[in-house]
């Protein structure tokens, strides 16, 4: 008779094999369900930035020079004779002509003086008559021997001496006449003049170091500023190789930056470059030429002018907002490879081109310069790259707008 034990135990463990089963395909199910939703999960997208494709184009180079404009041509007013200042006819800082009379010296000596010497010219003038007369008769005689030789040599020789008094009383009544005139002082130049440094009653002489006044010729106005010989030798190099080609046929131009960062509104020229270099600071001296009909530029005001060098026909530039510099100074941009992956390249950017640096090292022609969105880039990412135009504005509407449509 079987066991009833034995045959009741079978029976009790199918339960418990049927339980772990199903607890082993639920697990399974959610280690299945947990590895879908992990694949599921979204990636972080790639970031857009605003890039400028580098183009080569025609920039006109030029640099800034500081100086002080100066009047072209200044006239210091003195007095050629000694007197007291009767007068002072003009009124400090108006326009005067040519020829103009400024002061009144006190003539009454030198009017005497002047009638003294028409006198003394008008008596040697009589003397050499009367001289001329008597030389003459005396020649007569002396044919028939009415006189002798001796009286008539006598006479000749008085002839020649009162002919020789007129000339020295003529030019005593012409020194006399000139310093009668002197005692108007006039002025030398057509001009603005300044402030008088007399007034009525003051003595002067002709010897003195002090300037009546000051008349300078503002019609046109001076700016001498210096560079150094070497960016002097760099653009005569640059002009010979034709990286750069003459910006006039006129000579170069240049604009006037006034003190209040506005531009003169008349353009100027470059006149001369000094032939000798400054020992002292190695710079020659260069003269501008501005027109000023107006009176807007004075003498000694602080200005800078921008000289036009000349036209680079294939010149690379970047917005400067682009241009990232290290603590040593030396610059880099961010560029967007072929992969659109980020990369750091170093580049040389020394000079100014309006709101863009001029690269002259670094860059090639179909590069692509990160120029907004550089906070979202780092070196290696890959990048959405967006063409932005010529400006940082104009990159960031460009990123926002293709954001907008994404």
């Amino acid at each position: 008779m079987p066991n009833p034990s034995i045959a009741a135990e079978p029976s009790r463990r199918a339960p418990c094999f049927t339980l772990l089963a199903a607890g082993v395909a639920a697990a399974t199910f959610m280690l299945s369900g947990c590895g879908e939703q992990a694949s599921q999960a979204p990636q972080s997208p790639v970031p857009e930035v605003g890039v400028e494709t580098i183009t080569p184009h025609a920039v006109v180079s030029s640099t800034e020079l500081s100086g002080r404009l100066s009047a072209i041509r200044v006239a210091e007013v003195r007095p050629q004779v000694e007197g007291i200042v009767r007068q002072r006819l003009f009124t400090e800082g108006s326009l005067v002509a040519a020829g103009a009379v400024l002061y009144q010296i006190d003539a009454s000596s030198y009017q005497a003086t002047y009638d003294q010497a028409v006198g003394t010219l008008a008596k040697a003038v009589a003397t050499a008559n009367a001289a001329q007369t008597k030389a003459a008769r005396y020649a007569e005689l002396s044919k028939i021997q009415g006189v002798s030789r001796q009286d008539y040599d006598d006479a000749v020789a008085a002839l020649d001496e009162a002919k020789a008094d007129v000339l020295a009383d003529r030019a005593a009544l012409k020194s006399a006449s000139i310093n009668l005139g002197y005692t108007k002082v006039v002025a030398p130049i057509a001009g603005r003049i300044g402030k008088s440094s007399v007034t009525e009653g003051a003595l002067v002489t002709a010897e003195q170091t002090t300037a009546l006044a000051t008349v300078q010729a503002t019609g046109e106005m001076y700016l001498d500023v210096t560079r150094s010989s070497a960016d002097w030798l760099r653009l005569q190099k640059e002009l010979a190789s034709g990286q750069l080609q003459q910006a006039g046929s006129d000579g170069a131009l240049v604009h006037l930056v006034m003190e209040d960062g506005s531009t003169y509104a008349q353009p100027g020229r470059l006149l001369f470059s000094d032939i000798t270099v400054d020992p002292t600071t190695g710079s020659v001296t260069l003269r501008c030429v501005f027109p000023n009909p107006d009176g807007t530029l004075l003498p000694g005001m602080f200005v800078r002018a921008r000289l036009e060098e000349g036209v680079n026909q294939q010149a690379i530039t970047v917005p400067q907002l682009a241009v990232s510099r290290a603590a040593d100074g030396s610059a880099s941009v961010l560029t967007v490879g072929a992969d659109n992956k980020v990369a750091q390249t170093p580049v040389t950017a020394d000079t100014a081109s309006g709101a863009d640096w001029l690269i002259t090292r670094g860059l090639k022609a179909g590069d692509r310069v990160i120029v907004a969105g550089s906070q979202k880039a780092r070196t290696g990412a890959l990048v959405k790259p967006v063409e932005a135009g010529s400006t940082p504005a104009t990159a960031d509407n460009a990123v926002a707008a293709s954001a907008a449509h994404s």
